[in-house]
């Protein structure tokens, strides 16, 4: 029996309405099938808590199995957990703050729309997070390989001549973090699929899928960048493997 379909979800950055859209559009999903998101739930977005609580709740809602990847985004509040990271939560830019207010049950922010002194002390150190969300970020997977391809937040690491298979990755910052023009022009060997760079970064001149359209999904022979743009003025995209058919929240 040969192995069933993934279908990899880009980044969602609590976009809960494209979310929703985008698992209406999914076939049926059956046992032999997985469902998986590559990480960065949320910040930037209006409900990054409604995410959290719909990814969470996919595994009683589907035959499929539901992988769940740690982002860049998971990872740098959960540094604010251990050890208090201001140096990322608390810039405009990266979206932190709409999380704060969503998980308070506050409004959105508005764009220039900063942080009081109290919120600030608490974004800082993650401590409005409830209990169990810190608990189910520290479950989130670095990557996940299966017949298909490999899966992973931001992409993998050169050393010496080669590219490194995640598993040898000792630090895995460069998995979730790493932004190299290098991977995105030059890499060789098993598909990868990942996100946390914005599409229209990539070199989507090599790309096969809608090379005319610097929004869309990047794919080549051996990468799918699959980033375009949830929560930040974009739409979210996943890529269906093996056969590479695109669907998304337009």
């Amino acid at each position: 029996m040969g192995a069933g379909r993934t279908i990899a979800v880009g980044d969602v950055h609590g976009d809960l309405k494209g979310l929703e859209t985008l698992l209406s559009r999914l076939p049926v999903l059956d046992e032999g099938d997985t469902l998986l998101f590559v990480g960065d739930y949320v910040d930037r977005g209006p409900d990054p808590a409604g995410v959290v609580r719909r990814v969470r709740a996919l595994p009683k809602e589907t035959a499929a199995r539901v992988i769940l990847l740690r982002g860049n985004h998971e990872d740098a509040w959960l540094k604010a957990c251990r050890e208090g990271a201001p140096e990322f939560v608390l810039p405009r830019g990266n979206g932190c703050y709409t999380t704060y207010r969503s998980f308070t049950g506050g409004l959105p922010p508005e764009r220039e729309e900063d942080p009081t002194a109290e919120e600030m002390r608490s974004m800082a150190t993650g401590t409005f997070f409830p209990a169990d969300v810190v608990e189910w970020m520290k479950t989130l997977a670095y990557f996940h390989e299966d017949e298909h391809a490999i899966y992973v937040h931001a992409g993998l690491p050169f050393e010496g001549e080669r590219w490194l298979h995640p598993s040898e990755v000792k630090d895995p910052r460069p998995l979730l973090w790493q932004r190299s023009r290098t991977f995105y022009q030059s890499y060789e060997g098993k598909r990868v699929v990942f996100g946390h760079t914005p599409v229209k970064r990539l070199p989507q001149e090599q790309s096969t899928f809608t090379p005319g359209d610097p929004l869309d999904v990047f794919l080549t022979g051996g990468l799918a960048g699959i980033d375009t743009g949830a929560g930040m003025g974009g739409f979210l995209s996943a890529i269906e493997l093996p056969g590479c058919r695109v669907i998304d929240s337009r």
